[in-house]
């Protein structure tokens, strides 16, 4: 059985390749490979994460490089919590 990454579990791993970018951020292609998304799909999370302030976009030089802020960091520890705790019982996200 195939199993498909739900839209947390997405924004997680968006979040996650971030993060471990630091603050020199991580550009779109990179962002492609690790997330293993489409660029049309990627460009609405892209869209969803900004608005949410979850990650900066940076332009520079006429590339786009992602940031994760604070705030995304708080979300992706409480999701980490919440996955482990949810894994305790046996439930996957």
């Amino acid at each position: 059985m195939v199993s498909y990454r739900t839209t947390t579990q997405i924004v997680a791993d968006l979040l996650d390749a971030t993060e471990q970018t630091g603050q020199e951020g991580i550009r779109i292609t990179h962002l492609l490979s690790k997330a293993n998304l489409s660029h049309s799909r990627l460009s609405g999370f892209i869209k969803n994460l900004t608005g949410s302030g979850l990650i900066n976009k940076i332009q520079f030089d006429g590339t786009n490089t992602f940031v994760i802020t604070q705030r995304g960091r708080e979300y992706l520890e409480s999701y980490r919590k919440f996955s482990s705790i949810a894994e305790s019982f046996g439930l996957e996200l």
